[in-house]
Parts: C-alpha cells; structure tokens; sequence
C-alpha cells in the first residue's frame, strides 16, 4: 500500500500557475504509474495526467493538454503537476493516485487506481 499526500493548491487568478506535489511513501514510489485526478463539486473524478513509473511516458487529458505538465522524481518520492493558464474551469479538489496495475504504462481509468491522497483544492477567479 502507499500513502499520499498532496501540496501545493490554493487560490490563483485566470492566467495563472500552481504547482501541486503528491509525496509518496509506503510501496516502492518508482516501481508504479502514478495519474492526477480532478473532481469540481457535483462532479464525477476525472483523469487529469498520468505517468509511467520511469517518468518516461505521460499522458493528458485534452482539457489540460498543453498547459499542464506531470513529472516525478523517484529519488525524492514524489509526484509535480505544473498548472499554466489556468481557467476558472479548471477549478476542483485535485487528488494524486498510485496504480497497481502495472501491465498500463499510463492509466487513465479510476479504478486502476488502487491508492488514493487527501486532495488538494484548486480555485481559479475569473
């Protein structure tokens, strides 16, 4: 099992930048693919990023495509989203994920995610 916790969120204007961290502990950090998931209120969870456990491979969703940079660093166990011009839209709780399914270079489905942090809340001001 292996415990996350993210960092990092807060309130910014439209244009702007964050930059969240998800520090990992418990499971070997640099043995999994790690994913960034997004829920805004009323909302379902949505995938946001993922990466491979080398941090080789990444993947977007389109929302963010562009914009948003998902990276890690397996000799500091941690996990960084890079938000650029964000959107009012982009506003929700965003939560860092460990999978273990390892068979998926980048998962972009919940439920290949087994670990699960706290969440961070992201607001963008119009």
């Amino acid at each position: 099992q292996v415990q996350l916790v993210e960092s990092g969120g807060g309130l910014v204007q439209a244009g702007g930048s964050l930059r969240l961290s998800c520090a990992a502990s418990g499971r070997a950090f640099s043995t999994y693919p790690m994913g960034w998931f997004r829920q805004a209120p009323g909302k379902e969870r949505d995938f946001v990023a993922a990466i491979s456990w080398s941090g080789g491979s990444t993947s977007y969703a389109d929302s963010v495509k562009g914009r948003f940079t998902i990276s890690r660093d397996n000799a500091k166990n941690t996990m960084y989203l890079q938000m650029n011009s964000l959107r009012p839209e982009d506003t929700a709780v965003y939560f860092c994920a460990a999978s273990n399914v390892l068979s998926i270079t980048t998962p972009r489905q919940i439920y290949h995610y087994r670990d699960w942090g706290q969440g961070t809340q992201v607001t963008v001001s119009s």
